[in-house]
């Protein structure tokens, strides 16, 4: 980028905003609502890898405050860019609408206030924000330069599009919000302009928060040595924290809003994330998973079972407070949590145990190898849920993981949403922890006798392995 003309960032920078705003456009206003957020995060990943080696591929005034921020860009070329980038999303926003003959207004989806809109744009912000920063910019900790960035990003588009979109739109963008709103004055339905300044607002909120957290979790990008507590680091427990956190709390969207596209938004939370925090904590953001690395020896965890005790913990609270954020953000929880329509628990159980082995198996398959994959390690895992959310979403719910089923579970005891029969028949999380549980070791079982024998040498005890998906070394994942 430093051998890069100003100018030329300064067209890449409108040219990629300018795709991206288009793009929200022709969805929103002729688009299929099934596809129109894939279509949107598509154009964003491949603007992504197309312009980044000009101008870093901000493309959003968000992502250009969390940059400058965090060291990352100078100030007065970050000024310059939300410049440009608002400039792109306003060009934009006529170019659809003179096309179209229509357009449409920045805010709320029905039912929604600001304030829950507020909070869905600051929450996916930050996400996005947060990603940036660990897939793009994290050398020093070893996590970039990679082939994954653009996928990484992109995709948080259709975790927070499919998940929050119902609340506030889905734009996570001020350029995003602005070109819309100052567009929507050509609308046949024009009501008033002004709401993407909240957006705004809270969009710039959730890109210092993410600063702020990437500095947490890689403080060797900023000089500095992570604390440690009881043979871990703060870094991995935030790591543990953070991933689990937005993935139940795309759970909790997806879910209490009714979206249809929900394993496709879940996956994508848990692939980003992944891709983001690999190689800070091992990613786990599941208790099975991180039971199956422990039985199968795969991980290299500072702490042994302590450490895992202490990730489980970690995902556990992360659940509950992402299903509580979603359900009070949203409204409603949707009713309880267990068999979905007329499934019996021994129908839930079948599903939950297979498809919590297949994740489970994928993990130690692509991940804690001698070999593991080295780029498409996020993509293979993170589908695992849309295979099990598509295959068993009608029948358990799809839930595969210990932190999503007590999440779901207390949120609804915590917002209120119970049956008539009271709290007690409720309480549907035991039975699917065990379910889970029991996929975990199955998976492990499998992993070490049956199909990966050859991991495991004469002269390796089964408590080492190779380089694991537990590792918190740099570099590995």
């Amino acid at each position: 980028m430093d051998k890069v003309a100003p100018y030329s960032k300064y067209i890449a920078e409108f040219l990629g905003t300018y795709l991206l705003v288009f793009t929200v456009g022709l969805n929103v206003l002729k688009g299929d609502e099934s596809w129109n957020v894939t279509s949107i995060a598509c154009v964003l990943m491949v603007s992504i890898y197309a312009l980044g080696g000009i101008s870093g591929a901000n493309f959003n005034p968000a992502v250009s405050l969390t940059l400058a921020a965090s060291g990352f860009l100078d100030w007065v070329t970050a000024a310059i860019y939300m410049c440009v980038q608002i400039l792109g999303g306003i060009a934009a926003g006529f170019s659809y609408s003179i096309m179209l003959g229509d357009a449409f207004n920045c805010g709320p989806g029905a039912d929604y206030t600001w304030v829950a809109a507020g909070m869905a744009e600051l929450l996916y912000t930050f996400m996005l924000c947060f990603v940036v920063l660990n897939v793009a910019c994290s050398e020093k900790s070893g996590n970039s330069p990679n082939q994954f960035f653009g996928l990484a990003i992109g995709f948080v588009i259709i975790a927070g599009g499919y998940g929050a979109g119902g609340v506030s739109g889905g734009c996570f963008n001020p350029a995003v919000a602005i070109g819309i709103d100052v567009s929507s004055i050509t609308g046949k339905q024009f009501k008033s302009i002004g709401m993407s300044m909240v957006y705004m607002c809270f969009e710039f909120l959730g890109a210092l928060l993410a600063s702020a957290a990437h500095h947490v979790v890689r403080p060797q990008e900023y000089g500095k040595e992570g604390s440690s507590d009881g043979g871990i680091t703060v870094s991995n427990l935030v790591s543990e924290f953070l991933g689990t956190f937005y993935l139940v709390l795309t759970v909790g969207f997806n879910v209490y809003g009714g979206s249809k596209a929900g394993a496709w938004s879940i996956a994508a939370s848990l692939m980003s994330m992944i891709y983001a925090l690999g190689n800070v904590s091992g990613a786990h953001f599941n208790p099975a998973v991180t039971l199956a690395i422990v039985l199968s020896g795969r991980g290299k965890m500072a702490g042994g079972i302590q450490a895992a005790g202490a990730y489980m913990g970690v995902q556990i609270v992360a659940g509950i407070t992402a299903a509580t954020i979603a359900a009070f953000v949203v409204g409603h929880t949707g009713g309880r949590f267990g068999p979905v329509l007329e499934s019996t628990m021994v129908q839930a159980a079948g599903a939950e145990i297979v498809f919590t082995f297949v994740l489970c198996f994928v993990v130690l398959a692509v991940a804690t190898t001698k070999e593991p994959s080295k780029d498409m390690f996020g993509l293979v895992i993170g589908s695992c849920v849309t295979v099990g959310g598509l295959a068993s979403g009608n029948i358990s719910g799809g839930s595969l993981n210990p932190a999503v089923s007590i999440g779901l579970d207390l949120a609804n005891v915590i917002k209120g949403d119970l049956p008539p029969e009271g709290p007690v028949s409720n309480v549907h999380c035991v039975p699917y922890c065990l379910f889970e549980f029991v996929g975990a070791c199955l998976a492990a079982g499998i992993f070490m006798f049956g199909t990966h024998v050859t991991e495991y040498g004469k002269e390796e005890s089964l408590a080492s392995g190779a380089e694991s998906y537990g590792s918190t070394q740099p570099g590995t994942v």
